[in-house]
């Protein structure tokens, strides 16, 4: 059984502004339902439930509160390495005037992230098998995305040349981050002369669930 978001979490959910904000929420919760009686049987999250609002949702949601205009406008994203669809499930159920196609090389999380949207009702949402350099290389999906959303993945030198024939001339990586794996990566990230990048502010979700911050590198 899914516990009712605390009010820290709901007030951070709220501050990140989905569409439906009610609906948002019920959606959520059956998702949690769906995940944890899937991962009985496979494994997708180490996550108790009692951490699913702020370790899942609100974390997958906090691109939204980090850079607040980012989703205002429609937008075409990539979700690379999707795993159990954080953050592409709970980004699509939140923003619906996004498309989104989730990534991942492993057919057992495609399926479950594709039958999570239909029960969801999630009509933004496509979940392929497929590497992303792979995917790249295709049509529809080569140069196709403003974004490419990447949370407990790879390192940002394997990311940069997984999503470089993802993302349009325009587009950026976003990479969810510690401020511990930025400082990590900033030497790399200073010395390759092939892209650039920024970061947000930090900031801490809610229920002490950690410290993030938001990595967006563009291929110049």
């Amino acid at each position: 059984m899914i516990p009712v978001p605390s009010e820290s979490a709901t007030a951070f959910l709220r501050a990140c502004r989905p569409a439906d904000f009610d609906g948002f929420l019920k959606k959520m919760a059956l998702l949690g339902e769906l995940l944890y009686e899937t991962n009985e049987s496979f494994n997708l999250t180490a996550v108790r439930p009692d951490g699913f609002w702020c370790r899942h949702i609100a974390d997958s949601l906090s691109p939204a509160f980090a850079m607040p205009d980012f989703f205002r406008t429609p937008k075409h994203i990539c979700d690379l390495g999707c795993g159990a669809g954080f953050p592409s499930l709970v980004l699509a159920a939140a923003f619906p005037h996004c498309s989104f196609t989730s990534v991942d090389s492993t057919r057992k999380k495609v399926d479950y992230v594709n039958a999570a949207a239909e029960r969801l009702e999630l009509k933004n949402l496509k979940a392929v098998h497929a590497r992303g350099n792979e995917l790249g290389r295709k049509v529809p999906y080569q140069h196709a995305y403003e974004c490419v959303t990447a949370r407990a993945v790879a390192s940002s030198e394997i990311l940069i040349r997984e999503s470089s024939g993802l993302l349009n001339r325009r587009g950026c990586l976003m990479v969810y981050r510690t401020p511990a794996q930025y400082e990590t990566e900033l030497a790399f990230l200073e010395k390759n002369r092939k892209t650039s990048f920024e970061t947000t502010d930090t900031f801490t979700l809610p229920e002490d669930a950690g410290t993030r911050l938001f990595l967006l590198i563009r291929v110049r």
